[in-house]
C-alpha cells in the first residue's frame, strides 16, 4: 500500500504559488481543469490566469515573488524554477493582455537574468523590484 502512495503522490503537480486575493471574477486554468480563483487557489506552472471586467487578482510564487492583476488580464505561467541550493533559477511569463504589477522575489535577487515578462510586442527583462505593464488588445 505504501507503494501505492508513492505513485499517487508523485502525480500530483506541485504548486509554485498561490492565489492570495481577489475581487470580482478570475479563474486558474490548469492542464486539466478551469477554477474560479479564491485565496489558496494553487499555481501550477502552466497555469493561465484570467481576471474578468472589473476584477483583480494577487498572487504570492514560493521565492515570495508577488503579482496582482488588473480587470480584463490573461497571463501564463511558462517556466519556474526554485531551487537556490542548485542554483536552478527561472521565471518565465506571458502576459496576453491587461495589467501586471511585478514585486521581485529571491529570483530575481539571485539571477535578475533568470526573469521575464512576454507580451505581444516584446520580452520585458526584469532588473529591479518593481514594475507595472499594460498591454492592450490591437484595434
Amino acid at each position: 500500500m505504501l507503494w501505492m502512495h508513492a505513485l499517487y503522490s508523485q502525480a500530483q503537480p506541485t504548486p509554485i504559488g498561490y492565489v492570495k486575493t481577489v475581487t470580482g471574477d478570475a479563474w486558474v486554468s490548469n492542464a486539466e481543469e478551469r477554477v474560479k480563483a479564491q485565496r489558496g487557489t494553487a499555481i501550477l506552472l502552466g497555469s493561465q490566469l484570467q481576471t474578468g471586467p472589473g476584477a483583480s487578482m494577487g498572487i504570492s510564487f514560493k521565492d515570495n515573488t508577488l503579482m496582482s492583476f488588473g480587470p480584463d488580464t490573461q497571463l501564463t505561467v511558462d517556466e519556474y524554477l526554485y531551487a537556490p541550493a542548485q542554483n536552478e533559477l527561472k521565471l518565465s511569463t506571458r502576459l496576453i493582455r491587461g495589467t501586471l504589477n511585478y514585486i521581485s522575489g529571491v529570483i530575481e535577487k539571485l539571477s535578475p537574468e533568470s526573469v521575464t515578462v512576454k507580451t505581444p510586442s516584446g520580452i520585458i527583462g526584469v532588473r529591479g523590484t518593481q514594475f507595472v505593464v499594460k498591454v492592450e488588445d490591437e484595434q
